[in-house]
């Protein structure tokens, strides 16, 4: 993941709240099977693909770990996720991008879903004390000029 991607992501994980965390969490696993298929062309560097598994793997324990298994939903969920756990070992195993693809059709409804009821969460940002970003593009004369704002106190308490 570049740069840039993380630094989205970071904004994103720290204005969230406890559903659009799982969101980020799907759009991580989407991105990560998008770079272990990438990383098995020809020229890569063959520890690209295990490093980009081992991210597949950390976002989908940590969804596991996110379930509240007092409700319904949360079994069939851990029953998902095991599932792609199996699933991203085969691909390891066998340096299949293929079966990624599998893992990558349970996720995506997943992440719709959910994107879907984000906006039904009452809760605020998980994170507390975490900088506010404002962020907006202003028309120069001749050129597009994009402006980035941030409260001073950058997560601490002033």
């Amino acid at each position: 993941m570049d740069k840039e991607k993380k630094l989205a992501y970071t904004r994103r994980i720290t204005q969230a709240n406890s559903t659009e965390m799982i969101v980020i969490l799907y759009d991580m696993t989407l991105d990560y099977i998008a770079e272990a298929s990438i990383a098995l062309d020809d020229g890569h560097d063959p520890s690209d693909f295990t490093e980009a598994i081992s991210k597949i793997q950390g976002c989908i324990s940590e969804l596991m770990q996110s379930l509240h298994m007092e409700y319904k939903p949360a079994d069939e969920l851990r029953m998902l996720y095991d599932f792609c756990i199996r699933r991203i070992a085969v691909s390891q195993a066998k340096r299949d991008a293929t079966v990624l693809d599998e893992v990558a059709r349970v996720i995506r409804p997943l992440r719709d879903a959910y994107s879907k009821i984000v906006d039904k969460n009452p809760g605020g940002p998980v994170m507390g004390n975490s900088q506010t970003v404002y962020a907006g593009l202003t028309y120069g004369k001749d050129d597009l000029i994009e402006s980035l704002s941030t409260n001073a106190g950058r997560g601490y308490l002033v």
